[in-house]
């Protein structure tokens, strides 16, 4: 399989327009600093939620109308299954280390804090990244524009640093979760969800009307 996609997390880092050169900083890669706070437009809270709402309605409607019997169809599938797996693992890592987020202290290595603090990793960044890995991996080497998708988790990272909802190695960290889950549900030969659905969730919609 080819890895090309996988820089994302570094690209997300150079793309904060954060320099750990130029900026001492704190957290596990002594990177980790408030930036500049900016919930105004690309960047608005509205906006990460529309986003991400969309991709997994999208997920979703290809995989229903497709099936999962034909390439489409299975990669939404596999999709869906990357969402549900680093969503999850997302949840139970942020109730582990319970991370103060950046918009309620301005020291990154505030951990173990207990219930309300849920900084790392980002799960937002986790699940759109689970989203769009396994599509990039089965139509990746096909049409290389598929990897334009990354665009859209690290579109959502650089938001949720700037509105002080992650620190940049949460979102580093969700990135990672979320490819590492995409990679395993698109190895997997039959999807997870599909496994465990009737059968008719293979034909898809479209094959019935």
């Amino acid at each position: 399989m080819s890895f090309r996609f996988l820089p994302a997390a570094a690209l997300a880092l150079l793309t904060l327009g954060v320099s750990s050169l130029a900026c001492a900083g704190g957290g596990p890669l002594g990177i980790d600093h408030r930036v500049t706070y900016d919930d105004s437009g690309i960047w608005a809270r509205n906006n990460q939620l529309g986003l991400m709402y969309a991709m997994m309605a999208t997920e979703a409607g290809i995989a229903l109308w497709q099936g999962g019997d034909d390439r489409l169809g299975k990669t939404a599938w596999q999709a869906i299954d990357s969402t549900a797996v680093a969503g999850l693992s997302a949840f139970a890592l942020k109730k582990a280390f319970s991370r103060v987020r950046p918009h309620d202290t301005a020291s990154p290595n505030q951990w173990f804090k207990g219930s309300g603090n849920e900084s790392f990793p980002s799960g937002e960044a986790s699940v759109t990244s689970a989203i769009v890995t396994p599509f990039i991996l089965e139509y990746g080497k096909d049409h290389p524009a598929i990897y334009a998708l990354e665009v859209l988790p690290v579109y959502d990272a650089i938001a949720r640093v700037k509105t002080w909802g992650h620190w940049q190695t949460d979102v580093i960290a969700g990135l990672a979760l979320g490819t590492a889950a995409g990679y395993l549900m698109h190895e997997r030969e039959v999807p997870l969800t599909l496994s465990v659905l009737p059968h008719g969730f293979e034909v898809g919609l479209s094959k019935r009307w």
